[in-house]
């Protein structure tokens, strides 16, 4: 009898609990859509909870969040709105919370900061984390947060800012579990359990000889499923793929996407293990790598919305001063063919289609090429052949834009010739814009260019100038009309 009422209550105990678990969840839920943002209702009440005063009542709404929707929240707040926010918050403003947050909102925050208090957040962080709120401030503030840090944790992140930006220095972690080959997997759990010194966050345990050189790694699970008596080395995996401690970030991204990596071994100059690199921080490398290549692309700059209007504002009207000049030039091409035009006004109407249709062939040559080099798909050996790819392509692409736009300019003006003439421009304009797409980033690479940067601004330029020129010089050439 006791042990059927014994029964009974626990079984009320874990229906109480799933409750509270799924109303938990169901109050999470309405804070975010369905997309797992933040609902506009959700940010406004926390934000006018926090500036009416009633601190308690916003802490407890932001309290269920997520340490990155808490970063979300910072960054759909106002810039004016945001000290208030961060006051508000006290202590639930963690180290966790910064790391998740935009670098432009993060810079506001931390100015916020006595160098006190940066110190003890970074404290708290990965070195990689810890060196991503600190690299950024200036030289003095910088300074000031590391005189307050601990002296061990100081000595990572300096050394971290030692190596170049965006290099696998800066972005490896220091804490890893490293044994020596000779032990026994025994040993080895062992020093897990009792060495409270260790890193608590790992899954692979780096084997290394005596000179500290990784000679092999081995996964927790490996470990947990073999017999204490079986040596190490008799049980880790020998091939490595090593990461040089100054390889750039964009490189060991694609090296943990080539190999399917999870985590990899830094090595420094001498071969020795002095980091390690996972796969989560290379999920945000390759996300930033793709979004600055496209906005390269594009010379929108850094492209973030949270970045304060005079530097989008340098960063773009020099390539719109850039564009301006290589318009010149296409007017230039222009106004040669003025007396042209003049006798024959369907060329003026006619030439913005020959000269868009190819830039946008173009555009889509080079997006392609920009991807294939940034992802190490286009090299030396098989560079000769991806021209020759994209010369067929336009080819093709030409001829069949040819042939439309050549129709129905021969029906629309009635007139056959100048329905050949365009569709022989067109032709010439696609064929130059393939190959103008994948030649301009490659020359661009091989002068050591980011072809991301400056190889829009060529390709328009080309198929601009190529355009005009092709399709009124053709006009002319074939006797459609006569330049005084």
């Amino acid at each position: 009898m006791d042990n059927r009422e014994d029964s009974r209550s626990t079984d009320d105990i874990a229906i109480t609990d799933e409750r509270d678990r799924e109303a938990v969840v169901r109050e999470t839920e309405t804070e975010l859509d369905e997309d797992d943002r933040l609902r506009p209702e959700f940010v406004r009440d926390v934000i006018e909870l926090a500036e009416a005063g009633e601190g308690e009542a916003a802490r407890e709404r932001i309290g269920r969040l997520h340490p990155a929707d808490i970063a979300d929240l910072f960054e759909l707040a106002r810039s004016d709105e945001r000290p208030m926010l961060a006051a508000v918050l006290g202590n639930m403003l963690s180290a966790d919370v910064l790391a998740e947050m935009n670098d432009y909102v993060r810079e506001e925050l931390i100015d916020l900061l006595a160098p006190e208090q940066v110190a003890e957040l970074a404290s708290e962080l990965d070195t990689d984390d810890a060196v991503a709120i600190i690299e950024d401030m200036e030289a003095d503030e910088q300074q000031a947060v590391l005189d307050a840090m601990e002296p061990e944790d100081r000595a990572a992140i300096e050394d971290a800012l030692s190596f170049p930006e965006e290099s696998a220095g800066r972005l490896m972690q220091r804490d890893l579990v490293a044994v020596p080959e000779h032990v026994t997997v025994g040993d080895v759990i062992d020093r897990l359990r009792e060495d409270t010194a260790l890193t608590s966050d790992f899954w692979e345990i780096f084997v290394v000889d005596p000179m500290h050189r990784p000679v092999g790694s081995c996964q927790l699970s490996w470990i947990l499923r073999t017999p204490r008596d079986i040596a190490i080395s008799d049980v880790m995996k020998r091939e490595q793929t090593l990461i040089p401690i100054d390889m750039d970030q964009e490189e060991v991204a694609l090296r943990f996407q080539k190999y399917a990596l999870i985590s990899a071994a830094v090595v420094d100059r001498a071969g020795r293990l002095v980091g390690m690199i996972t796969v989560d921080d290379i999920v945000h490398i390759i996300q930033e790598e793709a979004g600055e290549d496209i906005l390269r692309l594009s010379g929108a700059g850094d492209g973030d919305i949270n970045e304060p209007i005079r530097e989008t504002y340098s960063a773009r009207v020099r390539w719109l001063v850039a564009n301006l000049g290589t318009a010149l030039l296409a007017s230039s091409i222009v106004g040669f063919f003025g007396a042209a035009i003049e006798q024959m006004v369907a060329l003026a109407v006619l030439m913005p289609i020959v000269a868009g249709v190819g830039g946008n062939a173009g555009t889509q040559t080079l997006a392609v090429t920009v991807r294939a080099l940034a992802m190490n798909q286009l090299t030396d050996s098989n560079s000769w052949r991806a021209i020759w790819r994209e010369m067929k392509i336009a080819l093709l692409n030409g001829a069949t834009i040819a042939l439309l736009a050549g129709t129905a300019t021969a029906f629309w003006f009635a007139n056959p010739q100048l329905g050949a003439v365009i569709a022989a421009a067109m032709v010439v304009n696609i064929f130059v814009a393939g190959v103008a797409g994948v030649a301009i980033p490659l020359l661009l690479d091989r002068l050591d260019q980011d072809p991301a940067v400056a190889s829009s601004i060529f390709v328009t330029m080309t198929t601009d100038s190529m355009g005009f020129l092709a399709f009124l010089g053709l006009a002319v050439a074939s006797g459609l009309t006569t330049m005084a």
